[in-house]
């Protein structure tokens, strides 16, 4: 019980300071981030999402990244469960789903997630050890089982939202790298653990 409210502590400000985010600082966050997801030019398919409020990122860095070569494929909310991901051909191709947000308006990829060999998983924040705290509905923990051994799980986040050390469950799926606005895509720590 100790750990689920240190992590509705961290949730609470968490959001709290990226409501607080001035829109210009919001803006130059998105497009070093866009920039950054070029990193990942390798990666022939890449699992990632549209970011929502004060999430990091905008739709440049998923144009980023159709740019560098890759195929993306997005979330496409449903029942609670394992996610489905279909494939993102740009912001026209966008509709509003379940939750108001948004994703792709075309027919879910089979197995999609297992395609994927970089995976962008947002994030409140993330530890060095790689525990990534997210806002609790456990969409992408329950996501991430159905990925490749070797796909490369990436938290975004904000540079200040890399932290030290973060509550842990059984459950929960360590992030191998991290990708941030000014710090660029870097390896975590060990994902057995620390």
């Amino acid at each position: 019980m100790t750990d689920e409210r240190d992590k509705r502590s961290w949730r609470e400000e968490i959001l709290a300071r990226r409501r607080a985010l001035p829109a210009a600082d919001r803006e130059r966050e998105a497009a070093a981030l866009a920039a950054a997801a070029g990193e990942l030019g390798d990666a022939a398919w890449v699992c990632a999402y549209v970011p929502v409020g004060g999430e990091p990122g905008s739709l440049a860095m998923l144009d980023a990244l159709r740019a560098a070569g890759a195929r993306v494929l997005l979330p496409v909310t449903g029942e609670p469960g394992p996610l489905q991901w279909a494939e993102y051909t740009g912001p026209e191709g966008l509709r509003r789903g379940r939750f108001g947000l948004r994703e792709p308006g075309n027919a879910p990829v089979a197995n999609g997630i297992a395609q994927a060999s970089a995976i962008l998983v947002p994030a409140l924040a993330v530890d060095r050890r790689g525990v990534r705290l997210g806002r609790g509905a456990g969409y992408y923990d329950r996501s991430l089982s159905a990925c490749r051994a070797d796909a490369r799980l990436i938290a975004v986040v904000r540079d200040d939202e890399l932290v030290e050390r973060l509550p842990e469950e059984s459950h929960d799926h360590r992030m191998g790298w991290v990708l941030t606005p000014f710090g660029g895509l870097r390896r975590l720590g060990e994902r057995a653990g620390n």
